[in-house]
């Protein structure tokens, strides 16, 4: 059988809540703004590579398409 959990009162949801995001290490702007780059960066290069793959594949899809 499920063990019964006991229901907690909003106001302690709440406490807890807190308490939790205290605890809670946020990045600093210079974190914040290098994983931006990074991350924008990286959204390039993986677009320039999933731009030649389809390129590629639409080459081969056509070039097999002039054969029948």
């Amino acid at each position: 059988m499920a063990e019964k959990t006991k229901k907690t009162s909003p106001a302690e949801f709440v406490n807890q809540v807190r308490a939790e995001t205290s605890k809670v290490v946020w990045p600093t702007r210079q974190e914040t703004v290098r994983t931006a780059i990074f991350v924008f960066i990286m959204v390039i290069i993986l677009s320039v590579f999933f731009l030649g793959i389809d390129s590629l594949f639409g080459a081969v899809v056509a070039w097999l398409l002039t054969l029948g």
